[in-house]
Order: structure tokens, then C-alpha cells, then sequence
């Protein structure tokens, strides 16, 4: 059986839930993991439920030791990793004063965001090695992107976004932007390993009730299209709906 990894996955309502229901359902075993263990717990135990495939494991990714001890379990107990789907991140809307931003809590987005995805891809290299036939999928989005039509750095530049209450999510989008530099350089060195590496956006998602966006089911469908790659698919693109997108 094939063994996936999910970060971010502890919100019922949240793209690394449906995530981890759909990719069980292709057969996979997943470990759904999220930072408060109670989360991961009680999201596995229902898509156990469910009669699927799925384990619990707590997981900070910008907690280093936190990474460690995910990364020996899942080496003790499986030996193997088959697909990396980091999905966590932060995306908190501050208002800005001025033009000015707090830029501690920019710092906070990149360490999470950015440096997290960074570490998780990594530090767990070995273990999507050893499946010889390893994927990694970033969760991105086209606020990431200078050319998206609707939330691009071009077509959009003031980042801003009416449902959060018109307050721009600039440090977002910029980390989203480093996430498709970094799906880039990890596909060209894990390329020998047989790695591929793709980031995805899952389009404008409504994962909290009474946001707009397209269901939820739609946008994990997209993650889950990148994890199942063929060994000979692409990578070091950003693609959404199984389309490739410029960024």
C-alpha cells in the first residue's frame, strides 16, 4: 500500500480533510497530522469510520524537534514515504496602517508558509526516496502568481479580498509566490531521486461556513490529481484542475 502524508488536515471543514478522504479512497494509507493532536485524532477517527485507511500524527512543521519525531516514526513504522501533500499554512488577514505592515507577522507567515514546506520536503527526502517513486505536492494559490486573472500579483495588486472584510493579504501571496520558486528548485534537486514536485492551487475554496468559493470537494480533487502522478508526469509546475498554470 501506498503511504501519504498530509499537514494541516485537523479542520473538518478544510482542504487537507477532504484531501486525505479522497486520497484513501484511491487506496492510499494517510496519515492526516495537523499541530494539536486532539484535531488529528478525532479527523482520522471519522474517516476511519468511514472505512478508510487513515492515521493520526501531530505534526508543528516550524517546530524542528516536531519534525524529527514525525519523520523517525514514519521511517519505523512504514519505511517508506510515498506522497508529501503539505497543505498547512497560515493565512491571517491583518489590516494595514498606512501601507505598513507588521512585519513580525510577515516574518511568522514565511516560517510557516515558506520555510515550513521547505523543512517537511527535506527532512523527509530519504523516506520519498525510498518509495522510488515519490511525489510531493505544495499547496499553493494563484495570489501566488503574477498572471491570475482574479487574484494575481499583477491583475490584482492591492491583494484584497471581500470576504475577509476588504483588508489586504499581501504577506499571503507573497509567501505563495516563494512556495512556486520553491516547488521549482525541489523538483530539479530530487529530480535523481525520482521525486516529483509539483505545487497546486486549489482555487478560491469556501472552507469556512458562509465564505464564497467553489465546495471544498472540488479543490482537494485538484491536490489529489497531483499526488496520483505517474512516475513519468510532469514536475516543478503549478497547476490547478490538472491544468498548468503560468506563474
Amino acid at each position: 500500500m501506498k503511504i501519504a502524508l498530509i499537514t494541516g488536515a485537523g479542520r473538518r471543514e478544510g482542504l487537507g480533510f477532504e484531501t486525505s478522504r479522497q486520497l484513501s479512497q484511491q487506496g492510499y494509507h494517510v496519515i492526516l497530522s495537523a499541530r494539536k493532536a486532539g484535531q488529528a485524532q478525532a479527523r482520522a477517527r471519522e474517516l476511519q469510520d468511514e472505512g478508510l485507511s487513515v492515521s493520526a500524527l501531530t505534526i508543528d512543521i516550524t517546530d524542528v524537534d516536531s519534525v524529527n519525531h514525525a519523520v523517525e516514526f514514519i521511517n519505523s513504522t512504514y519505511g517508506k514515504l510515498d506522497v508529501l501533500i503539505n497543505n498547512a499554512a497560515i493565512m491571517a488577514v491583518t489590516p494595514v496602517t498606512d501601507f505598513k505592515n507588521d512585519l513580525n507577522t510577515v516574518t511568522e507567515h514565511f516560517q510557516t508558509n515558506l520555510v515550513g514546506t521547505w523543512r517537511m520536503s527535506q527532512e523527509l527526502f530519504s523516506l520519498l526516496k525510498s518509495s522510488g517513486q515519490g511525489v510531493i505536492v505544495n499547496v499553493s494559490s494563484g495570489a501566488g502568481a503574477f498572471w491570475d486573472p482574479d487574484f494575481g500579483l499583477v491583475n490584482n495588486p492591492g491583494l484584497q479580498m471581500q470576504q475577509f472584510g476588504d483588508v489586504p493579504i499581501g504577506s499571503y501571496a507573497l509567501t505563495k509566490l516563494a512556495i512556486n520558486g520553491l516547488t521549482l528548485k525541489l523538483s530539479q534537486d530530487f529530480k535523481r531521486a525520482n521525486i516529483l514536485v509539483n505545487s497546486v492551487c486549489p482555487g478560491l475554496v469556501a472552507t469556512y461556513p458562509g465564505s464564497p468559493g467553489r465546495p471544498v470537494e472540488d479543490g482537494a480533487r485538484s491536490i489529489v490529481w497531483a499526488a496520483i502522478l505517474p512516475a513519468n508526469g510532469p514536475t516543478g509546475l503549478f497547476f490547478r484542475d490538472g491544468k498548468q498554470l503560468p506563474w
